[in-house]
């Protein structure tokens, strides 16, 4: 499951980067959030590092645009995210 959680990330999060103005963006970062629920019901905030680190490096890699401002999105769900 985590697997295509990060794939749907990279999807949502790389459509946010390109295209700032659509739309669409609200859609896609409540899915983010929908997302981050999951996660942090499944494994908490170890599973919001590890997702982010795998999508920083891929999305920095694969667009050149850096993604770590999508991490507020997760904030309140404990003291140890805040972003």
């Amino acid at each position: 499951m985590d697997f295509m959680l990060e794939e749907e990330m990279i999807d949502l999060i790389t459509f946010c980067l390109q295209n700032p103005d659509s739309p669409q963006v609200a859609e896609k970062k409540a899915r983010i959030v929908e997302i981050g629920n999951e996660l942090f019901a499944d494994g908490g905030v170890d599973a919001f590092e590890n997702m982010f680190f795998a999508l920083e490096n891929r999305i920095k890699e694969e667009i050149g645009k850096d993604p770590r401002p999508f991490r507020a999105l997760w904030n309140g769900h404990t003291e140890q995210w805040k972003y």
